[in-house]
């Protein structure tokens, strides 16, 4: 994303779009705005574990607050892992609720359609706990905590949950990609270093095994759809109808090639209230990775090394070992 001059209108709708000013709950004036700068503690954070999880220190600080944030009957969650499928999961079902109506979904950033639980930000940015506390009812949320993490009103009000799980290899490379265009987020270092650090799970958001694990252990107890993105890949019709059907929403043939066509990744890849090309760069900077980088299961072998990817099956084997848990790396 090209960056607009200091000072200049471009960064000032920019970060309008940030500080969610185009949302009724915002109260900062666009002339405090101008004024606004991310310190250097900011970006790239301090991490701290909360119950053996690593999270920015900024999360960890507020944790109570997400920990006793309250649920309601008719929330929806959609829960992944970091770089799983969320954003597009997202956008499908933004368009189902909408009837397909594209203006409609166009109506703000993914971030402010659907508040990310316990993405926690620096004041006077508006935290996903604050967005989501002010959001009327019913709402569409968004999280990556892992099960036993997430805040406990969420299974006494049986909220209804969307959770998506995408192979290990092509999440660690997109996460990778991420974390080094996502200045919010900790620097990964070499990939072989992020290869190591996301194996032994010291990563923000924690295990990527348990994490899946954990959330499929109990998908059958709560009103769970459990969904896997090279499902998605392979037959997006096929999944969008059983998306819909949890949602109890009945749609058309027409609307429903409409949203295949609509959150297909290079029609999403191009929509600014999807692909986050609307924040500064000094947030997240897409010269050096998109935030939609390619989507496609089995990119990760563009990636691994021979060795590397050996290493990391026999690691994988041990950490999934007893799990009916199956996964596609490629399709």
């Amino acid at each position: 994303m090209a960056s607009p001059p200091p000072g200049g209108e471009g960064m000032t709708s920019q970060l309008a779009i940030l500080l969610n000013l185009s949302s009724p709950h915002s109260k900062m004036s666009l002339e405090k705005m101008k004024d606004l700068h991310l310190g250097e503690q900011d970006l790239q954070p301090e991490t701290r574990e909360v119950n053996g999880i690593l999270m920015s220190k900024l999360m960890s600080d507020n944790w109570d607050k997400i920990w006793n944030f309250q649920a309601k009957p008719d929330d929806l969650l959609i829960a992944t892992y970091a770089k799983a499928g969320t954003t597009w999961t997202q956008e499908i079902v933004d368009m189902i609720q909408n009837d397909g109506d594209v203006q409609k979904c166009q109506r703000a950033n993914t971030y402010d359609r659907h508040p990310f639980i316990e993405w926690t930000l620096p004041p006077p940015l508006n935290s996903g706990l604050d967005l989501a506390n002010k959001m009327p009812s019913p709402r569409t949320l968004k999280t990556h905590l892992p099960v036993h993490m997430l805040p406990p009103s969420f299974w006494k009000e049986n909220s209804k949950i969307i959770y998506v799980a995408r192979n290990a290899k092509d999440c660690l490379v997109s996460y990778y990609y991420f974390s080094r265009m996502n200045k919010m987020l900790p620097d990964p270092g070499t990939l072989g270093e992020y290869i190591e650090q996301f194996k032994a799970g010291k990563v923000l958001w924690g295990s990527w095994y348990d994490h899946v694990k954990g959330w499929w252990d109990v998908k059958d107890q709560h009103r769970i759809l459990y969904l896997f993105y090279e499902d998605m890949k392979e037959d997006p019709k096929r999944e969008i109808k059983k998306i819909a059907k949890f949602l109890e929403k009945d749609i058309s043939e027409e609307v429903l090639n409409k949203i295949i066509y609509h959150t297909s990744f290079d029609v999403m890849k191009e929509n600014p209230m999807a692909n986050y090309t609307t924040l500064p760069s000094s947030i997240m900077d897409h010269s050096i990775s998109p935030f939609m980088r390619k989507g496609m299961p089995g990119d990760w072998k563009n990636y691994f090394t021979v060795a590397q990817s050996e290493d990391f099956d026999e690691d994988y084997r041990r950490k999934m070992a007893g799990s009916n848990i199956t996964f596609r790396t490629e399709i």
